[in-house]
């Protein structure tokens, strides 16, 4: 049932003063900061193990692909029997892989030992995310707080990346190489275990599709199949930036340099997010997701060709600037295209799609990294996402819900058709 919570312009006071909101809101926030930590906390620490990004960038992409394929998985777990069912065991084994491949990294095991321990790490990272997109659908179902509340869930999620990797890199650098990661391990099992305590406000469990009394699956839906290519892209930039940046600041004898250029980065995404979110659109969400994609792929364009700390931050802050509009337009398309039973799938499969494409960009900028510098480690966003976006251009008819002339409710006793595309 939608919430009663309704306004005449979607806004963040509205969407914030939801009934039990904030009951999921906070310890969301807690428990996903780890997730901004892992990879950054990965790459640093084997790298200094091992010498190599790109033995480093291998074992983070292990990490990133068990949890691209293994979230989905997770997501479908959850629609049927429950989030916190599904948090708690995940949330325990998560901590105790990463004191694992810690341990590993730190008595310079074999490359094969840190690929065991990774697997089990990526696979069973908690989708907390997901599970706060899929409350707030769950709560605002047919409501046009429902792009609010999506682009709010993606400033937060960039805050995270604001502070997540400046604290990963910091702790690494100013503490020990494992101080990252010991850290991820420490959030999530508190944060998470918090989060999983939430029970009252998670998706009803058990329902199955109205109109043929079969549960849908996420992927049956040809508009998530285009979202997850595209959101493949949006994992490009984030994993080609991470390592990129963090080769340009060692090539330059400043790497404390990194985590500041990627909080810029990510500054601009949290930045843009917010402007998204108090915006009354009047452009559907598929010209939304195209018009954004087009400009990502045109900022990231010059990454490769920038040498200078302050260039760099500022074309990062703009790539950043960038990526929320598309991120936050294809999460919100997610509640048209979706089924209610389906949802959390849904955002785990988009949520998976970047950990992937942030996997492969990982492994391949590290490469190119350690053969041709960091320079080249910038063409892998370039790459990821000119051909997510050209993905977007060929099928963008799969965007389109199979009714475009549903209503949202817009007030108490009011109804509005809802603009898609």
């Amino acid at each position: 049932m939608a919430s009663t919570v309704t306004a005449s312009r979607p806004g963040y006071g509205q969407l914030l003063r939801t009934p039990g909101a904030w009951t999921y809101l906070l310890p969301g926030f807690l428990a996903r900061q780890p997730f901004a930590m892992l990879t950054i906390g990965i790459v640093l620490l084997v790298q200094h193990t091992t010498g190599s990004y790109g033995t480093a960038g291998i074992v983070a992409a292990v990490t990133g692909v068990s949890m691209a394929l293994f979230a989905p998985q997770s997501g479908k777990l959850a629609d049927r029997f429950g989030q916190s069912a599904v948090l708690i065991p995940g949330i325990l084994v998560h901590t105790a892989s990463v004191v694992t491949l810690t341990a590993l990294a730190l008595v310079d095991a074999p490359l094969w030992a840190l690929f065991v321990a990774a697997v089990p790490t990526g696979a069973s990272v908690p989708q907390i995310g997901p599970m706060v997109r899929a409350r707030w659908a769950a709560k605002l179902e047919g409501s046009p707080l429902m792009s609010t509340a999506a682009a709010f869930e993606s400033v937060t999620d960039e805050f995270t990346f604001v502070v997540g990797p400046v604290l990963a890199t910091a702790l690494c650098t100013g503490v020990h190489p494992a101080a990252g990661l010991i850290a991820e391990a420490t959030l999530t099992l508190v944060g998470g275990l918090f989060f999983a305590l939430q029970r009252e406000t998670q998706p009803k469990v058990g329902r199955v599709s109205a109109s043929d009394g079969r549960r849908v699956s996420a992927l049956s839906v040809p508009g998530v199949r285009v979202l997850a290519v595209a959101f493949l892209g949006i994992g490009a930039v984030f994993g080609g930036m991470q390592v990129s940046l963090t080769a340009f600041s060692e090539e330059i004898g400043r790497p404390g340099v990194n985590g500041l250029l990627y909080g810029v980065f990510a500054a601009g995404n949290m930045l843009a997010g917010i402007a998204c979110g108090a915006i009354a659109w009047k452009v559907g969400p598929r010209r939304r997701l195209m018009f954004g994609y087009a400009g990502l792929t045109l900022a990231a364009s010059g990454l490769w060709a920038v040498h200078s700390v302050p260039l760099l931050a500022g074309l990062g802050l703009l790539v950043g600037l960038c990526i929320a509009p598309a991120l936050i337009t294809g999460y919100t398309m997610v509640e048209t295209l979706v089924p209610a039973t389906a949802r959390t799938e849904a955002f785990t499969w988009l949520t998976g799609a970047v950990a992937l494409g942030q996997a492969a960009a990982v492994t391949v900028a590290g490469q190119l990294a350690d053969a041709n510098g960091a320079s080249a480690g910038f063409l892998v966003p370039l790459a990821g996402t000119v051909l997510a976006f050209s993905t977007l251009v060929a099928l963008r008819s799969r965007l389109l819900p199979k009714s475009s002339g549903r209503v949202a409710a817009r007030g108490m006793g009011h109804r509005v058709p809802v603009t898609v595309d």
